[in-house]
């Protein structure tokens, strides 16, 4: 990645309620700026144009500290130690069970109300962008071992990059993912239905009625979740299907075909090439003519229509959000994976390193 194109400044954004400061930290390449902030190392601001030259902010999200102190929607959060669900708030590793808090009806959403979203992150300026890091003690939200976590922000002509890397002193489960709302056509802009997406996802978790996964996995052949061809994000989504109703839209995990067709196995089981991100996902803002291309070398992404958005909270620039007002491309491994042996496994052990990554683009047509 070209950094010496990109600029890094660092500036003050506020105090936690306990006393903790918070940085932060805006990113410029081009004609695209981002701001990470420290607090849950949230994706604050991504400001690309449109395709007559007008930037507009392309993530729902805050002014100020206050609002992501607030939030409970994950608003461009870093989240872990578990992304998505876990059933029963419990899961079984080397025959200790292992109990989490419940903050989703009997589950554990996104490691818990006190997960990663919900801490000050240390941050070290880097070549084109920001290092967040972050020591999870032994027993945080329930999780066994002490994690170390490095997540590096940078800023290129690739376009915006996660780069995530974990060690552990005691077998864990990891789940890491970032959990920005999209939407291309900016803050304000209203309904994000119009966007068309595609997805290079044959398959897909279906859910019961806790949003927690099946015994099988479903082909997307005829359903609302084949996004394989081109396809508007609202076209099917009032539609009467089971797992739409059951989610109040899209709230699922899609599993790319760029991984084989035996699950079991290990965060190895990538089916391309060494060190490549495979590009998964297009969307497209047909009114603005932004795109965004998402690469990633995770199994799927859960698709997130904004369900839960109800008009209650006033974000950046005293806009409210409303359903639908944004979407999430959520890149990760599988729902409840702790408890379905037959998922990729998202076991951590001592001397083993937790190596991800995921990129995502912008341009316009």
């Amino acid at each position: 990645m070209p950094s010496d194109l990109t600029t890094v400044t660092r500036t003050p954004f506020g105090t936690t309620p306990d006393g903790r400061d918070v940085d932060r930290y805006e990113l410029v390449h081009g004609q695209v700026t981002v701001a990470v902030i420290t607090y849950g190392g949230v994706l604050q601001s991504v400001r690309v144009p449109d395709r007559d030259g007008v930037a507009a902010d392309v993530v729902l999200g805050y002014d100020d500290l206050a609002g992501y102190v607030a939030d409970t929607s994950f608003h461009g959060a870093l989240v872990g130690r578990f992304g998505n669900r876990i059933a029963g708030a419990s899961f079984t590793l080397d025959g200790t069970e292992h109990h989490l808090p419940q903050n989703y009806g009997t589950a554990t959403l996104h490691g818990g109300p006190g997960g990663f979203h919900a801490q000050v992150w240390d941050a070290q300026e880097v070549d084109g962008g920001v290092r967040l890091s972050l020591v999870s003690p032994d027993g945080q939200e329930g999780f066994p071992g002490t994690v170390e976590v490095e997540v590096t922000v940078t800023l290129g002509e690739a376009g915006l990059r996660w780069d995530y890397r974990a060690t552990t002193d005691a077998p864990t489960v990891l789940n890491l993912t970032n959990h920005a709302y999209w939407n291309l056509g900016g803050t304000g802009a209203g309904t994000v239905e119009h966007h068309v997406l595609r997805a290079a996802a044959g398959r897909y978790v279906p859910v019961d009625e806790g949003l927690l996964p099946l015994p099988d996995l479903a082909a997307v052949d005829g359903t609302p979740f084949d996004f394989r061809e081109p396809t508007r994000l609202g076209a099917r989504l009032r539609t009467a299907d089971e797992q739409l109703l059951r989610a109040q839209g899209y709230d699922h995990c899609l599993l790319f075909d760029t991984w084989r067709d035996s699950l079991a196995g290990t965060r190895e089981a990538w089916s391309g090439e060494p060190g490549g991100l495979p590009e998964v996902v297009r969307a497209e803002d047909p009114r603005s003519g932004r795109t965004l291309t998402l690469r990633t070398d995770q199994p799927g992404v859960q698709l997130y229509s904004g369900n839960f958005l109800d008009g209650t909270v006033v974000g950046r620039g005293g806009v409210t959000f409303r359903q639908g007002d944004g979407f999430c491309l959520e890149t990760q491994h599988l729902p409840d994976s702790p408890n379905r042996p037959d998922f990729p496994s998202t076991v951590l052990r001592p001397g083993q390193e937790y190596v991800t990554s995921t990129t995502v683009s912008f341009g316009t047509v």
